[in-house]
């Protein structure tokens, strides 16, 4: 007898290691276009579910953008959907993706937006970023901003790489916020 159990043993944890070590790489591929697509389409009838159910109008909007699927529902006085500073919209884009995450067996990463909420946001945080990011750099000083989610601080990150600067976040949700550096 050459082998021993404990080398079958050996051989088989090796072999679980790296087939396990595949399929984490496998995930990690960026998702094609078509199955972005198909989350958007899951996503969508799941809205429109809730819409009917809530008997309110509005059209929804896929798109595919910067790697995930996009939804957007418009039309129908939907403001009472995004709730004060987005929180009602962030709570229904996570029960969109927990629903297709279920149909699909995939984590979703979607983005919703309603009535404009998030796209508007960018453009003001955006131009927040830029400002503070300026001022960081003419008065050498670190500037510390008020909580936001993680949506709002990666615009603000991405802003503020743009301009040669670097930002970190500091602290722990829900009072998670943005540290603007000087250089």
């Amino acid at each position: 007898m050459t082998d021993s159990p404990v080398e079958s043993v050996e051989e088989v944890d090796s072999e679980v290691e790296a087939s396990s070590e595949s399929a984490t790489r496998e995930k990690k591929a960026p998702k094609t276009v078509a199955k972005l697509e198909e989350e958007g389409d899951i996503a969508a009838d799941y809205l429109e579910g809730l819409l009917d159910i809530a008997d309110l109008d509005g059209d929804i909007d896929i798109d595919v953008e910067n790697g995930r699927a996009a939804l957007a529902i418009v039309g129908g006085k939907l403001n009472h959907l995004v709730g004060s500073n987005g929180e009602v919209l962030d709570a229904l884009q996570e029960l969109t993706r927990l629903a297709v995450q279920t149909a699909s067996g995939d984590r979703s990463r979607l983005m919703l937006d309603i009535e404009n909420f998030r796209a508007n946001r960018r453009k003001e945080l955006s131009a927040l970023a830029k400002k503070l990011g300026e001022e960081a750099k003419s008065k050498g000083e670190t500037i510390k901003l008020e909580p936001m989610n993680a949506f709002e601080r990666k615009i603000i990150h991405d802003t503020i790489q743009d301009m040669g600067l670097t930002s970190e976040s500091e602290g722990e949700d829900p009072r998670r916020f943005v540290v603007i550096f000087p250089s």
